[in-house]
């Protein structure tokens, strides 16, 4: 298991070392959806390509966070769409009640 270095020693590896940096970061995702419950891994792994070509299209670091940025904020919008129809609709489900 990879332990995540602290951020000085990322920032130093991404500066010096970004292909190693590149590879450190597809491994550490990779044991993420690994670890997380099989069921979920296809819907991670699809959500994670999607983020790299976001990264990819990016013209800059700074280009390349707006970009992740805005998929953020467009994911939540329609998370809380989600949450809000289903709260006027089934509002035991969201809780898990029955």
């Amino acid at each position: 298991m990879l332990s995540l270095p602290d951020f000085d020693q990322l920032v130093q590896l991404a500066t010096t070392h970004p292909q190693q940096f590149a590879l450190l970061r597809q491994q550490l995702i990779a044991q993420t959806i690994a670890q997380a419950n099989p069921c979920m891994q296809p819907r991670l792994l699809a959500q994670q390509s999607h983020i790299d070509r976001l990264i990819n299209h990016g013209k800059n670091p700074l280009h390349t966070n707006i970009l992740l940025q805005q998929e953020l904020q467009r994911q939540l919008q329609r998370f809380n769409q989600i949450l809000q129809s289903q709260s006027t609709q089934h509002p035991a489900k969201i809780l898990h009640l029955k």
